[in-house]
């Protein structure tokens, strides 16, 4: 066993010597597997789990690159083997290479690791059926063998010898593993039947077949084979024999201009079929050669592959393509590397660093006036970034000049011109020239770049001189709409439609007609355009239904020359005007206001709600006016004012606007009630009393009640004193016989108080078969007995004469604030009405003015100046008429 594996040692380092002198090596120390270790492992490694440690130092002290071929296991610089992934060695062999590189002493070293699997030992007792464990003798396992691909010879060539001490002849099976196991390897390797020496029969290529499995038999002569097959590995080694290739022939590549320095513009990219992971396919790239080849702007990563720039001064408008021819070298770069070169097509792209400018800077055009639609002028542009790009596509605009938007202007996307058109006619009469100034852009902004001047906007002058031309007349505004009111009589003046002469600026000498076959609702003056119905209008008409009417007007000048309007006729609602009824109305001297409604006879929306106002300003300092609701006011003075008519002019407006003026006539009257001041006014001649005069009579009256009731204390012999709650009668009975103040109903039951008997105010008085008896403040009355006491009797003889003196006094009086009374709120009569009367309340300042008033009192009659109304005329409807 021991020569053997001292020959295949030997084999191997014949091998790497060979392999160094075919690939030209330069290392010092350099040898192919420098170390083989073999770790037994279980059959199924978990992740992370130790596999064993190798001692690198003595294959590589410096080495700076370590890693294995097969992804599964891991290995750290002190040498520990580390499983990546869960493993199973279901052939229960694994082998492994541990790559270690030195990359500034280009050295490179492997150690070949072996893993031998076994299944794990399971603990069982044994049974007397079991079989019994016999020991075989130690079996020979060769180490994997190499052979360089490309071996020079000579052929055939030994690989490796098996040997058995009990077989004489031996017989192999090959197979093998990679690109080429498509078709068989079949006469590659053969074995000598005597000696065992396994021997290439010529040059393999690595790239096809990686690798090989031999399967050796030994058997003796007699074909017997005392031993199981052995199984041999054969590495190809790798040789340099395959020059590294890009993955394109030319690469394409855009990069824009000016971009700054370091940009990266692309990535080229090779590949080579050699062994990875070696120097054979260690690739490096350089730059062989640029066009233009001054100045240098690109610079390749030489491991990569990037190409990038060097400096800013990339100008599309300068050179607008740039070739590199790119070399790329296996070994590292070495010069004895193999190479291979391609193409790199560098395009700059355009940025807007170029700002569009005018050719001509100054023109003069002419035009006649009113053309419309008309090119009148083509503005050429120069711009150096790259046609029909953004960046050279230019925008015109007028930023002077066009204030009337007279003037457009577009651009030629062809010829990059701008076309300058009057979109608007012009008017010589108004203005003879037009000086417009027009700038020019892109459609993207302007970049300012290194080595560039700010940017200056072209500016462009047009004089547009405009020629005149005689025109017909134009109508002003060209069309005219008015709206007719849908009640307007024929002959109705709605407007005026005149025409001007550009020429003169007037309307003199033109004349106007309607053409037939129209609406016929108008008219129009032949001189002065003046506008009129021609009939009736009415929105009810069949012809008028639909309320609007367009109709062409003919304006003709002295020359003959004519122009065209048109009229937009539409019939309103018929709104009346609202009116104030009635316009007449009396105030007393006591200023209440007036009540003041107004009347419009159209419907919803063109009536109420009303607003009123006092169209004469001077007279809004008089007087005021207070909304009452949609349809009325209250008219009222602000101050004092002499007594007299005035006449108010009282504008109403009515809910969509329409005004009406009422001229209102106020009668200011020195009355009470304003009946009397219509009395006054139907008697002739009136009469009026002054203030002194009321005031006599007033002071007569009272001296007449004085002594008619100191008249009254001298015939009573008994002074009575009554405690009687202010709201009672004081056992004073008036007569009330009247339900209304029509028809009088008498009470038979009821007896005057001049026929009553008067005995005493001390034990009761008698009336009418009703006894009152008056002890203290009890009152007793029995029908159909009339006996009266003597007191009695003296106190209603008293009482009759008081009160005929009061009726005569104030009968008058009473007899106006009835009539007061008997009107409604219009001042009318309502004398059939049913008058309310309110409780007059408690705590008066006259108290009781009866017949049994107490004598002794010393009242005075100051109270009758302040009688009230209602008072006044609960004593009417107590008088007989």
């Amino acid at each position: 066993m021991a020569p053997a594996a001292a020959r295949q040692r030997g084999s191997l380092c014949r091998a790497a010597s060979r392999h160094l002198l075919f690939g030209l090596l330069v290392l010092n120390s350099f040898c192919e597997a420098c170390k083989e270790v073999t770790f037994n492992v279980p059959s199924k490694l978990e992740a992370g789990t130790l596999v064993g440690k190798v001692n690198l130092k003595e294959c590589l002290k410096s080495a700076e690159h370590i890693s294995s071929s097969d992804p599964n296991f891991r290995i750290l610089e002190d040498g520990s083997v580390f499983t990546t992934n869960t493993t199973s060695l279901s052939s229960e062999e694994k082998t492994f290479t541990i790559l270690l590189k030195d990359v500034q002493g280009h050295e490179e070293k492997t150690i070949d690791v072996n893993l031998l699997g076994h299944q794990e030992k399971t603990h069982k007792t044994r049974h007397a059926r079991d079989t019994v464990l016999r020991r075989t003798k130690r079996r020979w396992a060769p180490i994997p063998s190499s052979m360089m691909e490309n071996a020079l010879g000579p052929f055939p060539m030994q690989i490796q010898q098996v040997q058995s001490d009990t077989a004489q002849h031996y017989t192999i099976y090959y197979s093998a593993t990679g690109p080429g196991i498509d078709k068989e390897p079949v006469g590659l390797f053969y074995v000598e039947k005597e000696t065992g020496n396994i021997f290439a029969t010529g040059p393999v290529d690595r790239e096809e077949y990686p690798m090989f499995k031999i399967i050796c038999f030994a058997t003796t002569a007699d074909g017997y084979s005392p031993e199981r097959p052995l199984v041999h590995t054969i590495r190809i080694e790798d040789d340099n024999d395959n020059a590294p290739q890009f993955t394109q022939d030319c690469f394409q590549f855009v990069v824009e201009e000016h971009c700054k320095s370091g940009t990266i513009v692309g990535q080229v990219t090779a590949e080579d079929r050699d062994e990875p992971h070696t120097l054979h396919t260690s690739l490096r790239y350089r730059i062989v050669s640029q066009q233009p080849s001054s100045p240098k702007i690109f610079s390749i990563n030489s491991e990569s592959g990037i190409i990038s720039t060097l400096s800013t001064q990339l100008d599309r408008e300068g050179i607008a393509k740039h070739t590199l021819l790119i070399e790329v070298r296996d070994m590292g770069g070495q010069p004895f590397g193999l190479c291979n070169t391609a193409t790199a097509v560098i395009t700059v792209g355009d940025i807007n660093d170029n700002a569009p400018i005018f050719s001509v800077t100054s023109y003069e055009v002419r035009v006649q006036e009113n053309r419309v639609n008309v090119e009148i002028l083509r503005i050429p542009c120069l711009d150096k970034d790259e046609p029909k790009s953004p960046a050279w596509q230019c925008k015109f605009a007028i930023v002077k000049g066009n204030e009337d938007k007279h003037f457009a202007i577009t651009t030629d996307k062809r010829t990059n011109e701008g076309i300058l058109c009057v979109v608007k006619g012009l008017d010589y009469e108004i203005s003879q020239l037009k000086i417009l100034e027009i700038t020019v852009a892109n459609e993207i902004p302007y970049i300012m770049v290194p080595y560039s001047s700010s940017l200056a906007k072209g500016i462009c002058t047009v004089r547009v001189i405009v020629q005149d031309v005689d025109e017909g007349p134009v109508f002003k505004p060209c069309l005219l709409r008015i709206t007719i009111d849908g009640c307007a009589k024929g002959e109705t003046v709605v407007g005026k439609y005149l025409a001007e002469d550009p020429e003169t600026g007037n309307s003199d000498g033109i004349s106007y007609r309607i053409p037939p076959e129209q609406c016929k609702w108008l008219s129009i003056n032949e001189n002065s355009g003046e506008l009129r119905t021609v009939t009736l209008l009415d929105r009810d008409q069949q012809d008028m239904t639909n309320k609007q009417c367009n109709i062409s007007v003919i304006a003709i000048d002295r020359s003959g020359k004519t122009g065209t309007g048109t009229i937009w006729a539409t019939m309103g609602p018929c709104n009346r005007s609202p009116i104030v009824d009635p316009i007449n109305y009396v105030m007393c001297r006591d200023k209440k206001p007036i009540f003041v409604t107004a009347y419009d006879p159209d419907v919803s929306p063109y009536s109420y709600p009303f607003t009123f106002d006092i169209s004469d300003k001077r007279m809004r300092t008089e007087w005021r006016t207070v909304q009452n609701n949609d349809s009325s006011i209250f008219l009222s003075l602000m101050r004092d004012m002499p007594f007299g008519i005035y006449k108010i002019p009282m504008a109403v407006k009515d809910n969509a606007g329409k005004e009406g003026i009422s001229m209102v006539t106020v009668n200011y009257c020195d009355c009470t009630t304003p009946s009397d001041c219509y009395k006054s006014r139907q008697d002739a001649p009136a009469v009026t009393l002054g203030v002194w005069a009321i005031l006599a009579m007033i002071l007569g009256a009272l001296l007449l009640l004085l002594i008619l009731i100191t008249l009254c204390g001298c015939y009573g012999r008994t002074i009575v004193h009554k405690h009687v709650t202010d709201d009672l009668a004081n056992q004073n009975l008036i007569i009330s016989n009247t339900e209304a103040p029509g028809e009088e109903v008498m009470d038979p039951n009821i007896i005057p108080l001049q026929a009553a008997p008067v005995h005493s105010c001390e034990h009761g008085v008698s009336m009418g078969g009703h006894e009152v008896s008056t002890g203290g403040n009890a009152f007793e009355m029995s029908k159909g007995h009339q006996t009266l006491n003597e007191r009695g009797q003296a106190m209603m003889e008293q009482g009759r004469y008081s009160y005929s003196e009061w009726h005569n006094f104030t009968h008058s009086r009473l007899g106006e604030k009835v009539y007061m009374c008997r009107q409604d709120e219009e001042n009318k009569h309502s004398e059939d009405y049913v008058l309310p009367y309110n409780y007059e309340g408690r705590g008066s300042l006259a108290g009781s003015v009866g017949c049994c008033t107490d004598q002794q009192e010393e009242e005075a009659l100051d109270f009758l100046d302040h009688l009230e109304p209602k008072f006044r005329t609960l004593a009417e409807t107590c008088i007989k008429r």
